[in-house]
């Protein structure tokens, strides 16, 4: 359980360090994010996550990453460092491969994931404990799942939707073969 919270809490520390130095470089370093289909945008799959468009963006993914990482982490360091990081590759890829041209950067895509995950492992794994935290996921991040709709153009809506089909892959994929992604 330390080395989750050492995890969790050591992604925090790295998007918030990223902020701060983004922020007062008038966040040009936002521009590393995804650019769909381009050389340039599939150095933004890994960084994306940790570069945000504005101190607001990356204080509205701090929580959610907080909680449903935390969740995660109960089952252990292993677990949450494979559904993280399958989440930010899958949904990077698939962000880059098919999401509209505009540089796609935040959190979310992870928060989404994380969502995802919890929701789907709760259905696949059948334990009380599993169903009982997907059932407090859902009703705590539920109305999350409205973002995976196209709303505002300058939300990736793209992210969150391929974040959440990460998150429940990965469920599914540890439900499969009965170990971390």
């Amino acid at each position: 359980m330390k080395s989750s919270a050492f995890c969790i809490f050591g992604l925090l520390t790295v998007i918030w360090a990223v902020e701060l130095v983004n922020g007062f470089m008038g966040h040009q370093l936002s521009g590393w994010g995804i650019l769909p289909r381009t050389t340039q945008g599939l150095i933004g799959i890994p960084l994306s996550p940790l570069l945000h468009g504005s101190f607001s963006h990356a204080v509205s993914n701090t929580v959610p990453l907080l909680v449903l990482g935390g969740l995660i982490g109960f089952r252990g360091s292993r677990a949450l460092m494979g559904v993280t990081l399958f989440v930010i590759v899958v949904s990077g890829v698939a962000v880059w491969g098919l999401g509209r041209t505009a540089i796609h950067v935040g959190a979310s895509g992870l928060v989404f994931g994380y969502l995802g995950y919890l929701l789907a492992k709760g259905w696949y794994d059948r334990k009380p404990s599993s169903i009982l935290i997907a059932l407090a996921v859902l009703l705590l991040y539920g109305g999350l799942l409205l973002g995976v709709l196209p709303s505002k153009g300058f939300i990736s809506w793209e992210m969150h939707l391929f974040g959440l089909i990460a998150g429940t892959l990965a469920a599914r994929l540890t439900k499969k073969t009965g170990r971390a992604v």
